[in-house]
């Protein structure tokens, strides 16, 4: 397929590295040579240096011949110019535009025809739902929804005092009481399919395949006493930390923000009536214990410093705040992140991504396209959700009689309103719904692709 990637800032740069890694054609436009020459270095790409709202730029990127256009550029009226100018010079081409500002949301819906675009991108928008889940079902590093809610995935660190500390997963049910699956293991940054024999140790981080409704029993089987947070303190003001107070205005959660510009606080006092805006520098420590970082229930790290982030995050951690959430903007260096102890990381980048791969799978493939998407492990593996047409092979065969590809494990199966946790007799057929998980290295558009051939 091809593609166009315009503009190449964090977004840009890690779609291009992953749809180039899929095999899709693409041409990236940007108006710094130096990060167009890198790119090429690194990809198998064309470049084309220059504006990207340009029509002859984009007559350049051959845009005319191009399935799909986005536009990554740092300014929102940039990327919807681009599209609109994309639409009209081909009136085929899909095109996906990040739109951040708040004042913005309203109009892209109803404009949306007008603008030419297929669909509309809010990293920052992303992220603040991402948090508010976590502050609200406090207990997990992570959450990965499906079905609506009803199936989950969640990350949970093993420390030396965990119940599942140096127990197999064949005995977990003795100790967690509930249906679960335990489909990927994060050890010394290498991600692991683990068997039934399987042993956790301390430092692993686990994902857990479990219905949206026994979580709480998880938890609490596991000890791990968690309660709603009542207050929070958001270092940084920027578009995450306003769209996040916006969605927590009705929670009960007192919302304590602090940024350092003086205007930006004023901005967010008129937007968020409701919050507590100080100005001050959330890396120092008398600001943060005079503001009673040690009483609060939850730190979340919005800056746009992520050494800043973590910095802050891991004194937090050294006040026992019970939660703390961490914003990042690279993690491509797992190995470091998996050694600081970060407790719940949310990448802004990471979650737009995972939007728009699902966007472009699903016109690769228009029927039997995964319905969502989710990177899991570091990035090492994705989660994936499939309706079953009557196109997929293998219906009402258990499933201990197929020959799936290595890496790729069937976690859930959903028969209308009945949600099962599979074991080798589970079978699915025509209008289940099937949840999977496979290593990145396995390409897997539909779900035919899961079978050995």
């Amino acid at each position: 397929m091809k593609i166009i990637i315009a503009g190449n800032g964090k977004v840009g740069a890690a779609l291009t590295r992953q749809l180039s890694a899929e095999g899709d054609e693409l041409t990236l436009i940007d108006s710094n040579l130096k990060i167009l020459e890198s790119s090429e270095e690194l990809y198998d790409i064309m470049v084309v240096q220059g504006n990207c709202a340009s029509m002859e730029v984009l007559r350049q990127a051959g845009v005319k011949e191009a399935d799909l256009l986005i536009a990554m550029a740092g300014a929102d009226e940039v990327n919807l110019l681009c599209c609109m100018t994309a639409h009209a010079m081909n009136a085929n081409i899909h095109t996906i535009a990040r739109v951040c500002n708040p004042q913005y949301m309203d109009q892209i819906f109803s404009m949306r025809e007008m603008f030419g675009l297929s669909m509309a991108v809010n990293p920052e928008r992303q992220a603040a739902v991402e948090i508010e889940r976590l502050l609200k079902y406090p207990g997990f590093l992570k959450r990965d929804t499906f079905t609506k809610g009803r199936v989950e995935i969640v990350e949970l660190r093993i420390d030396g005092r965990s119940k599942l500390c140096n127990v197999a997963l064949n005995d977990m049910y003795g100790i967690v009481k509930c249906k679960i699956l335990v489909c990927a293991v994060l050890r010394e940054g290498k991600a692991i399919a683990p068997n039934g024999n399987f042993v956790l140790r301390e430092g692993d981080r686990i994902f857990v395949t479990a219905f949206t409704n026994t979580l709480t029993i998880l938890l609490k089987n596991l000890g791990v006493i968690t309660h709603k947070a009542k207050r929070a303190i958001l270092c940084g003001g920027g578009r995450v930390s306003y769209y996040l107070a916006k969605q927590l205005e009705n929670s009960g959660i007192a919302i304590q923000i602090i940024e350092q510009d003086a205007e930006r606080c004023r901005q967010l006092a008129v937007q968020l009536p409701s919050a507590c805006i100080i100005q001050g520098d959330a890396s120092n420590q008398m600001l943060l214990e005079q503001e009673g970082i040690s009483s609060c229930d939850a730190v979340v790290t919005l800056t746009g410093m992520d050494e800043l982030n973590m910095i802050v995050s891991l004194y937090g951690a050294s006040c026992k705040v019970p939660q703390i959430i961490t914003k990042l903007g690279h993690i491509e260096n797992t190995d470091i992140l998996g050694n600081l102890s970060l407790d719940s990381v949310i990448s802004p980048k990471e979650l737009c991504c995972n939007t728009i791969v699902q966007y472009v799978r699903a016109m690769k493939n228009q029927t039997g396209a995964a319905l969502t998407v989710h990177t899991i492990a570091d990035g090492q593996a994705e989660a994936m959700e499939f309706l079953v047409d009557g196109k997929v092979k293998h219906c009402g065969v258990p499933l201990k009689n197929l020959k799936l590809k290595k890496g790729v494990l069937v976690v859930c199966i959903a028969k209308g309103a009945k949600m099962e946790i599979p074991n080798g007799e589970s079978y699915y057929n025509i209008g289940d719904i099937v949840y999977i998980v496979t290593s990145k290295e396995k390409s897997i558009y539909q779900l035919n692709d899961m079978f050995e051939s």
